[in-house]
């Protein structure tokens, strides 16, 4: 698979870990687009939101319930937003679902 969060979570591409366990990676952004702009990707490959299962849903849970303290850790302190792109129209960049936490600052409201 030529997947680079595959190869990130793999360890043959090095990323700025801001928290890890057996079913998520959290990494910094390497295009921040705010003061803080972390990825958190499931260890599964699952293409986008439109991939998400019965099976591979538990993945998508745990994310939503480690967000907050990955936001809290990486200094979001009065708010963030978490985002995510399904396919081509979104422009969707990496094929493996990815939430995008962005904070730090008073986002604009366009944003994201």
């Amino acid at each position: 698979m030529d997947c680079i969060f595959c190869k990130i979570i793999a360890g043959e591409i090095p990323s700025a870990k801001v928290y890890e366990d057996d079913k998520i990676l959290a990494f910094k952004d390497i295009n921040p687009m705010a003061p803080v702009h972390v990825l958190v990707i499931p260890k599964e490959h699952i293409p986008s939101c439109d991939g998400i299962n019965s099976e591979n849903s538990s993945y998508v849970a745990h994310i939503f319930e480690n967000i907050p303290a990955i936001a809290k850790a990486a200094g979001c302190t009065n708010g963030y937003r978490v985002i995510t792109n399904c396919g081509e129209d979104a422009k969707q960049s990496v094929k493996h679902l990815h939430f995008h936490i962005l904070g730090g600052k008073s986002l604009p409201e366009n944003m994201g």
